[in-house]
């Protein structure tokens, strides 16, 4: 098929803006990796410590959440501080983007809820 057939197949007005979709496909797969959305919710159900978000997350394994934790912060979903105690403490927390995000994603993880409730039955 053509590319201009598949444009005329397109319902009139309705276009992909394709810096739109990219940010979209860009974040979805952001938080659909492995392990992220885990980590994500153990944050904002109050974990702290590496050790809390390894309870919070069963499975994952320290050098995975250690990169998890890396990926999240440097996207700004995930704040670090180190505090300068011996031995040394780091904590983390969700940004303010990172609880945006939560927030945002709650109706999908309600979604997600009915759906499984739905099929049960």
């Amino acid at each position: 098929m053509s590319t201009q057939s598949v444009q005329s197949a397109r319902p009139p007005g309705l276009t992909i803006h394709e810096p739109s979709c990219r940010s979209f496909q860009d974040i979805v797969e952001l938080v659909g990796r492995r392990w992220t959305s885990a980590i994500l919710l153990a944050g904002r159900r109050g974990a702290r410590r590496f050790g809390e978000y390894r309870v919070s997350v069963p499975g994952i394994s320290d050098r995975l959440l250690a990169q998890r934790l890396k990926e999240l912060e440097s996207e700004g979903l995930i704040s670090r501080t180190v505090i300068p105690t011996t031995p040394v403490q780091i904590r983390y927390a969700l940004s303010p983007e990172g609880e945006e995000l939560m927030s945002i994603l709650q109706p999908l993880v309600d979604w997600g809820h009915r759906r499984r409730a739905a099929e049960e039955e």
